[in-house]
C-alpha cells in the first residue's frame, strides 16, 4: 500500500474522526475560545481586503467615463520672466492651440477644446421650469475622450460644430427638471434666454458629494465662442495618444508644453504657466498606492491569523499534555509516530478550518450587506472580495491549521510509552 493511500485512509478513518469529535465535545468552551481567534483573524482579513477593494473601486469609478491615455491642459499664470516679458501674465488657451497640438504631437488620436459658458453654472429654462447647470461647449471628438452613455437621441456631431447649430445634449437630471416626464428630443429650451434644440440625453450619475449637485449639459464649442462672445478661447484642452505607457505619456506632455510655450511665449520650465493632468501618470501612481495598501492589509490580516494560530497551537499543546497517558497506550498497542502526528494535526486543521470558514462567510456576508445598503461615493464603492481572494484565504486556513498542529504533533510523537504510563 502506498504512502498516499495510507494518508487517505487516515483522513477518512471513522475512528480518528470519532476521537476528534469526542475530544471537542468534552472541551466545548475551550474549543470555541480557541476557534474564535482563527475566526477573528480570517474575518478581519476579509474585511480589510474588502475595504481596500472598496477604496480602489471608488477611485476607478471617478474615471469610468474617461479614456486612460489622456492629458488635460488648463491655462495658468507665468511665474518666470521670459524673452523680456514680465511675470504674472495670464495664459489663455484658444482654438488655435488645439490645431497646433493636433499636428505637433506624434501619435495623437483625438483632441478637443472645452469652454464653459461664463466659466460656471448657467440657467436652463423651459416655460416655468428652470435649473442651474454647468453648460460646456465641446467638439464631437469629446465622445472619444469622455464616454457619455447616450440614452436618447444623439451627441453633438461635426455638422453642429461647423454650422454653429444651437443644439444641446441634456443629462437625465436636467431633462427631468425641465420636461417633467415629457419626451425632450427636438424640443426647445432656453440657455440664458437663447433657444436651443434638444438632440440628445445622456446618463448622469451623481458623485455623491452633495444633494444639490447638478450635471453638465453640452452644446457645440463654436456656438459658445460665437453666440456667447467667447471669441476663440477655450478653458481646457484634452487629447489622447496611442502610446499609453508612462514614458509615452511623459513624452506627449513635454511635447505639448513645448508647443504651448512657443505659442504663448513662456518658459517651458514654468510649471504654473499651464497646468497638466496626465491620466496615465495618475493611474500609475494610484496603482502603486493601492498595491501598497493591499500589501499592508494582507500583512495586518496574516498577522491577526498568526496570533490566532499561536493560540490554537498552545491549546493543542495542553491537549497533548492531558492525553499523554492515552497516547502512550496507543503507541504501546502499535500506533506509529505518523498515526499520532496525523491525529493531532487533523484535529488542529479541523478546528482552524471550521472557525476560519465561519469567519470567511461572516466577512463576505458583512461586505455584501455594506455594498447593498451603503450608497457608493467617489472615495468608497462596492467593498467586495473576488473569488481568487476567497480561495487564497481558504488556502491560508489549511496551511495555518497544519502549522498550528505541527509542534504539538511532534511532541506527541516523541512520547515514550513507558514514560506515558507512569505519568500521573
Amino acid at each position: 500500500m502506498t504512502g498516499r493511500s495510507l494518508s487517505n485512509k487516515a483522513m477518512f478513518d471513522r475512528e480518528k474522526w470519532a476521537e476528534i469529535f469526542d475530544t471537542i465535545g468534552k472541551n466545548k468552551l475551550r474549543t470555541v475560545l480557541t476557534g474564535f481567534s482563527v475566526f477573528w483573524g480570517i474575518f478581519m482579513l476579509i474585511i480589510l481586503l474588502g475595504t481596500g477593494q472598496g477604496l480602489s473601486n471608488g477611485f476607478s469609478y471617478n474615471f469610468r467615463n474617461t479614456a486612460k491615455n489622456t492629458i488635460d491642459i488648463w491655462g495658468g499664470q507665468t511665474t518666470k520672466p521670459w524673452q523680456g516679458l514680465a511675470v504674472d501674465r495670464d495664459i489663455q488657451l484658444d482654438i488655435h492651440d488645439v490645431d497646433a497640438l493636433r499636428t505637433a504631437i506624434p501619435g495623437l488620436q483625438h483632441i478637443t477644446g472645452n469652454l464653459r459658458v461664463w466659466r460656471g453654472e448657467s440657467q436652463l429654462s423651459r416655460g416655468k421650469n428652470y435649473g442651474n447647470f454647468t453648460i460646456s461647449g465641446v467638439t464631437p471628438e469629446f465622445t472619444h475622450l469622455q464616454d457619455q452613455q447616450i440614452i436618447e437621441g444623439r451627441f453633438i456631431n461635426q455638422m453642429d460644430q461647423l454650422r454653429t447649430r444651437k443644439v444641446i445634449v441634456l443629462a437625465e437630471d436636467s431633462r427631468d427638471a425641465l420636461f417633467k416626464g415629457e419626451d425632450p428630443i427636438d424640443q426647445w429650451v432656453q440657455v440664458n434666454n437663447i433657444p436651443f434644440q434638444v438632440v440628445g440625453v445622456y446618463r448622469f450619475e451623481s458623485s455623491g458629494r452633495g444633494m444639490n449637485q447638478n450635471s453638465q449639459v453640452f452644446i457645440p464649442l463654436s456656438v459658445v465662442q460665437r453666440v456667447f462672445n467667447a471669441q476663440q478661447n477655450v478653458d481646457k484642452i484634452t487629447f489622447s495618444f496611442t502610446d499609453g505607457s508612462l514614458p509615452g505619456a511623459e513624452q506627449a506632455a513635454k511635447r505639448a508644453t513645448a508647443v504651448l510655450a512657443d505659442r504663448h511665449r513662456f518658459d517651458p520650465t514654468d510649471d504654473r504657466a499651464i497646468y497638466l493632468n496626465n491620466n496615465v501618470e495618475n493611474a500609475e501612481t494610484f496603482g502603486k498606492v493601492f498595491a501598497g495598501i493591499n500589501a499592508f492589509l494582507w500583512i495586518i490580516g496574516i498577522g491577526t491569523i498568526v496570533a490566532g494560530i499561536v493560540g490554537v497551537s498552545n491549546i493543542m499543546l495542553i491537549v497533548v499534555k492531558e492525553r499523554t497517558k492515552e497516547i502512550g497506550i496507543r503507541k504501546a498497542l502499535g500506533a506509529t509516530p505518523a498515526n499520532v502526528t496525523g491525529q493531532v494535526i487533523m484535529e488542529a486543521v479541523f478546528v482552524s478550518a471550521m472557525a476560519g470558514y465561519f469567519g470567511l462567510v461572516c466577512g463576505v456576508g458583512l461586505l455584501e450587506f455594506i455594498a447593498g445598503h451603503v450608497p457608493g461615493s467617489e472615495m468608497f464603492r462596492n467593498p467586495t472580495v473576488d473569488l481568487g481572494t476567497a480561495l487564497t484565504a481558504t488556502a491560508v486556513l489549511v496551511v495555518a491549521g497544519a502549522l498550528a498542529g505541527l509542534i504539538p504533533a511532534r511532541r506527541a510523537a516523541a512520547i515514550r510509552p513507558i514514560e506515558a504510563l507512569r505519568d500521573e
